[in-house]
This record gives C-alpha cells, sequence and structure tokens, in this order.
C-alpha cells in the first residue's frame, strides 16, 4: 500500500470507498484461505469474510483498533468461523438426538460429532500457543507453506521455523491429551 495503514484507516473511517477497495482487496483472499482452514468449506468461508467486511464497513466509525487492521480483521473472521462451527456442533447434537431417539445407530453420527468437537478443541488450542508460534503452526499445516517458503515469508531461519513447530506441536499434544489419538490420526493427515 502506498499510505500507510494509519491513513488508509482514517480515510477508512470517513467513508472513503477506495480505501475500502484497498483493504478489501489487500485481505480478502488470505482471509478466505484463513476461514477454510477452521470451515472446510470455500463457500461458507467466503460468505464468513464478507459478512465481516460488510460488518467492518457498517460500524467503521466506531471500531477501536489495538493493534493492527490485519490483526483486527484475521480475530474478527476466527471468532466469526468459530460461532459458526459452535452452531453446526448443535445442529448435529440435534441429529444425533433425532438418530437416538428414532432407535437409529449413532456411530456415524458420533464420529462426525467428535470430529467436530475435535477441531473446535484444535482452535481453542491453537488460541493458546504463543504468537509467532501459532502463525509459523498455521503457515505448515493449514496454507500447506513448506518450512523454507515459512522462513522467507516470516524472515526468520529455517532452525526458527523448526523451533516453532516443535514447540506449537509439543503445546497441541498437551492442550488436546483427551482427543491425543484423535489428533494423532488429525496431525498426520496434516504433515508435508
Amino acid at each position: 500500500m502506498e499510505l500507510s495503514e494509519k491513513q488508509v484507516l482514517e480515510k477508512f473511517r470517513q467513508g472513503n470507498q477506495s480505501s475500502f477497495e484497498m483493504i478489501f482487496r489487500a485481505y480478502y483472499q488470505p482471509l478466505c484461505r484463513y476461514a477454510f482452514t477452521f470451515l472446510k468449506d470455500k463457500e461458507e468461508a467466503e460468505e464468513v469474510v464478507q459478512a465481516a467486511f460488510i460488518s467492518v464497513w457498517e460500524k467503521r466509525t466506531l471500531i477501536q483498533i489495538e493493534t493492527s487492521l490485519k490483526a483486527y480483521l484475521y480475530r474478527m473472521v476466527r471468532n466469526s468461523c468459530i460461532n459458526v462451527l459452535k452452531h453446526e456442533k448443535v445442529k448435529q447434537q440435534h441429529v444425533a438426538h433425532q438418530l437416538y431417539v428414532g432407535d437409529t445407530t449413532t456411530d456415524a453420527v458420533m464420529h462426525t460429532l467428535q470430529a467436530a468437537e475435535l477441531e473446535v478443541k484444535i482452535t481453542e488450542a491453537m488460541q493458546t500457543l504463543p504468537d509467532q508460534c501459532r502463525l509459523v503452526f498455521q503457515l505448515s499445516r493449514f496454507e500447506e507453506l513448506k518450512y523454507q517458503e515459512i522462513a522467507d515469508q516470516l524472515k526468520i531461519s529455517i532452525k526458527t521455523v523448526e523451533n516453532h513447530m516443535g514447540k506449537a506441536l509439543k503445546l497441541m499434544r498437551e492442550q488436546l491429551k483427551d482427543y491425543l489419538p484423535l489428533f494423532l490420526i488429525f496431525m498426520n493427515n496434516w504433515i508435508p
């Protein structure tokens, strides 16, 4: 961006559409990819991101950004995704109850519920990671970047990337010890 983030944000707050378009172009695709890591559904991820941009535009004069616009947007999308997952879990629990009441086998439903619950737990566990560690983990596991690509993007050494990944996996194992068998299957599907 030619203007500083502060200048763009100030123009955006004043209702300048070109600054909004600049923000939208800069963050829309990365936010969609980020939302997809939670929701595993491209259209739903795009809907969450679009809703976030609409909300930001509508509340532009009231927004208080403490860190950066990027962090604010990512946090907003993450929270929306978690809400979608929670809502989906409630729907799945209702389906499970209906199947149980209907004297139908619940094995498939329970597997789906466990997978959804595991995803929510993984998301919660990721939030406990230190910022840089979480970022390296997300870039590796969700955006499927190689360690060298992560090192180049974050301007850190490959050794630092390896250290962050080792720390992230250790902390995630500790946080998810009750879900360890499912988590290990989940992580094995991610290992590059």
